[in-house]
C-alpha cells in the first residue's frame, strides 16, 4: 500500500537533509564497468577516496543505478559487490538510492548492441563516454529497452528486482527505491507504463522499509499518462530539471500541491544555466532533497554536454548554450573542485542544513 502523506513526512523529517549525487567513480567508463568483476577492486579503491572526498565535501546520498547485464552473468559475485559498495557507501555516512529500471537508452541503428560484461569501450569527447548513445539526439522512434520488451528477459529483469529488494527490504543503508528512471524516454513514451506498472507492483508486494518513487523527468503531454501513475503512487516525490532557475521555482510550485516530500534526482547543467550558486540555496531554502549528476570527471564524461546539443545548436534549433562551462560534475580528475566557489557553496549550506536537523532532533 501507499504510504499516506503523515508517513512519507516522518520518514522524510526523520533524516538530515538529503544532498548528494548519482555516482560512479571516475574510473568507469559506463555502469558495467561500475559493477562487473573485470578491473572491479581497482575502480573500488577508486571509489573510496571519491567517497571520502564526498563526505569532506557535505554529502549523504549516492544514487545508484543497477545493471542487469552484470547480475545475469555474474550473478553470485555481483550480489557480493554490490554489497561491499553500499556498506563502503556506509562507511563514509552516505546512503543509497537504489534505481531499479531505466529508459535512456540508445536508439536502434546499425551501431546498436547490447551491453556486455568485460573491457568497456568509450569515445573521448562525448558525454556518456559513446558517440552513440541515447544522448545523440538519433532517436526517430521508440528506442527499444534492452530487457524489458521481450516476455522472457523481462521475466528474469523481474526476478534481479524481486532479489535485491526481498534482500535489502530492511536494510537502512539503503534510503530510497526509485522504481523507474525517467519512464517513458527515448521516445518510448507510453510503450513503458505497463512495465512501469507492474514495477511498482513487485516492489510494493515486497513492502519495503525504504519509501518508492520515479522521477518526473517531463510534464510532455506525450508522458501525461505515465506522470499520473508515478504523481498517484510514488510515497515521496521525485524529479529532474537541468533548466534554469525559474524553471525549478515553477515546478516546486506545481508538485508542492501533492503534499508530498520532494526530492529532485537529477540537476546540475551549467550550460542551460542550471547551476550550483541559486539551485543549492534554493534546495535547502525549500528544504528540497537534491541529487546532481556526476561526482568526479572521469571517463564517462558527463562534463560533456549532451551530442545532441551540438546537434541542434549547428541546426539552429537550440541556440542558449554556454558551451564554455562544464554540463555535470564537481571536480576534475585531481580532485580539485571545476569551480572552488562552488565547493564552498555547498558546504555553507549542508553546515546550515545539518545544524537545523541537530536543533530540531534536540526540541
Amino acid at each position: 500500500m501507499r504510504w499516506s502523506k503523515e508517513k512519507a513526512w516522518e520518514w522524510y523529517n526523520s533524516r538530515p537533509w538529503m544532498r548528494g549525487c548519482n555516482y560512479m567513480s571516475a574510473d568507469c567508463a559506463n555502469r558495467v564497468d561500475q559493477w562487473q568483476s573485470f578491473g572491479f577492486e581497482e575502480r573500488f579503491a577508486t571509489t573510496e577516496t571519491e567517497l571520502a572526498l564526498m563526505q569532506e565535501t557535505g554529502f549523504n546520498t549516492v544514487r545508484l543505478i543497477l545493471e542487469y547485464v552484470v547480475w545475469e552473468k555474474e550473478h553470485d559475485s555481483f550480489m557480493e559487490r554490490f554489497d561491499r559498495y553500499i556498506s563502503l557507501c556506509d562507511k563514509y555516512g552516505i546512503s543509497c538510492m537504489i534505481v531499479l529500471a531505466n529508459d535512456c537508452m540508445p536508439p536502434k541503428t546499425e551501431l546498436w548492441k547490447l551491453p556486455d560484461v568485460g573491457e568497456q569501450h568509450y569515445d573521448w569527447g562525448y558525454h556518456g563516454g559513446r558517440k552513440h548513445s541515447q544522448h545523440s539526439a538519433m532517436h526517430s522512434g521508440p528506442a527499444p529497452h534492452f530487457y524489458l520488451d521481450e516476455p522472457e528477459t523481462k521475466e528474469k529483469y523481474y526476478e534481479m528486482v524481486r532479489e535485491i529488494v526481498s534482500k535489502y527490504k530492511n536494510d537502512e543503508r539503503i534510503c530510497i527505491w526509485d522504481v523507474y528512471n525517467e519512464a517513458g524516454n527515448s521516445r518510448r513514451r507510453n510503450l513503458s507504463l505497463p512495465i512501469l506498472k507492474e514495477l511498482f507492483a513487485l516492489v510494493r508486494e515486497i513492502a519495503p522499509i525504504q519509501p518508492l518513487t520515479a522521477g518526473i523527468f517531463s510534464f510532455s503531454p506525450n508522458v501525461e499518462s505515465i506522470n499520473e501513475f508515478i504523481l498517484e503512487n510514488s510515497d515521496i516525490i521525485t524529479y529532474h530539471c537541468y533548466k534554469d532557475y525559474n524553471s525549478h521555482v515553477k515546478i516546486i510550485k506545481k508538485l508542492k500541491a501533492y503534499g508530498r516530500p520532494i526530492v529532485n534526482t537529477e540537476w546540475l547543467g551549467r550550460c542551460f544555466g542550471n547551476d550550483v550558486f541559486s539551485l543549492f540555496p534554493l534546495f535547502y531554502l525549500e528544504g528540497i532533497g537534491c541529487i546532481n549528476w556526476g561526482f568526479v570527471a572521469g571517463k564517462y564524461q558527463t562534463y560533456e554536454p549532451y551530442e545532441g546539443t551540438w546537434t541542434k545548436y549547428y541546426s539552429g534549433d537550440l541556440q542558449d548554450v554556454d558551451f564554455t562551462k562544464w554540463f555535470h560534475d564537481l571536480y576534475r580528475p585531481n580532485h580539485r573542485p571545476y569551480d572552488p566557489k562552488e565547493i564552498e557553496v555547498i558546504r555553507e549550506f549542508c553546515t546550515l542544513a545539518d545544524e537545523d536537523f541537530t536543533a530540531k532532533m534536540k526540541k
